[in-house]
């Protein structure tokens, strides 16, 4: 079967049934072996910066290769049995490598939270799924830090995947699963994984260099097609209401997406974090980023995008519409490009 076809149905079953808490995920499997690598290389090398370094190579360069490697051999030995099978577990790593449902639950649980004003169980609900230090963060940090997710995953955990499987299937969709998983564990630029987690760091820079631009693009198109004002937002004391309801208002907001990633698209550490997030901060008309805490210690980021409004429990659901339209709109452009 084609690979978009393969893709299409692959992106149905996350829609419908995300990730089962009680299937062992690819990536849950990947975190074990990243800490089984890590002790191993620990031990291993000399405990010193240079030898960090050296570790840190090690495991950048096998945990996506075996990946790789396991899951190719998987499906050619498969397809030499049962064609039938190997196509179905195709698509099945395919459909893992996907987090659409997943991330759109996951903020979501943030919203609800909010709506109860249990601040506990938003802070919570936001630690799932974000790397900053969550117990201090009122309200606004917390739709904050929920929306600058929703908008990083959209490239880490939609657009990258599907970008890698169009190029090699499954194998290569995985092999990137394990880059960024990487990443998320071990690069951080404090005293435990400065050294040992920098290989990995850049790979992930460079995996997610093309993904993330495609993504930041995509962010405005869904904007276009999706997006919703704020009664707060400039636009609507210019054109009156609360949702869009005109070609011309749909237009200003894409503009603005544009405008703002053009502007911020390089305020971050990473050269391809600030790029959604950008986007996504034009898109809503408000600012996002800004200091956060890390591992006890605040981390000054920049502010990304322009405080036209303050930010508001709804805007976890606006990120959520524009996240949805863009997954629905990169899988169409694969479908589009897979027939030319």
């Amino acid at each position: 079967m084609h690979i978009t076809m393969m893709i299409l149905i692959a992106f149905i079953l996350d829609l419908f049934f995300g990730d089962p808490e009680w299937f062992p995920h690819p990536v849950v499997l990947m975190g074990k072996a990243i800490s089984f690598f890590e002790r191993q290389l620990r031990d291993i090398f000399p405990a010193n910066p240079e030898g960090e370094r050296a570790a840190g190579r090690v495991m950048a360069f096998a945990l996506p290769v075996i990946t790789y490697v396991f899951a190719f051999i998987l499906l050619k030995r498969l397809s030499i049995v049962s064609p039938v099978t190997a196509w179905a577990v195709n698509i099945f790593l395919c459909y893992q490598a996907l987090a659409v449902r997943s991330m759109l639950r996951e903020s979501r649980n943030v919203y609800h939270a909010l709506r109860t004003k249990s601040l506990d169980a938003a802070r919570q609900a936001v630690a799932r799924i974000v790397g900053r230090e969550t117990a201090r963060l009122n309200e606004a940090g917390i739709i904050r830090a929920a929306v600058e997710t929703v908008a990083e995953n959209f490239s880490d955990g939609v657009v990258a995947p599907l970008f890698y499987m169009m190029i090699g299937g499954a194998p290569l969709a995985l092999a990137y699963k394990a880059v960024n998983t990487m990443d998320s564990m071990v690069g951080y630029r404090n005293d435990r994984y400065r050294n040992f987690g920098r290989a990995a760091a850049r790979l992930d820079d460079a995996a997610n260099f093309i993904p993330s631009r495609i993504a930041a693009f995509l962010v405005m198109g869904a904007a276009f097609i999706s997006g919703e004002k704020s009664p707060k937002d400039p636009l609507s004391h210019r054109f009156g209401g609360g949702r869009l309801v005109s070609m011309w208002e749909r237009r200003m907001i894409t503009r603005r997406a544009f405008l703002i990633w053009k502007r911020d698209r390089r305020k971050h550490e990473s050269p391809n974090s600030a790029q959604t997030e950008s986007a996504m901060a034009g898109a809503l008309g408000v600012q996002l980023a800004g200091p956060a805490v890390y591992f006890g210690k605040v981390n000054d980021k920049p502010y990304i995008g322009d405080p036209l409004r303050p930010i508001e429990e709804r805007d976890i659901l606006r990120a959520n519409r524009i996240f949805f339209t863009g997954s629905c709109l990169a899988v169409l452009a694969i479908c589009l490009v897979g027939h030319i």
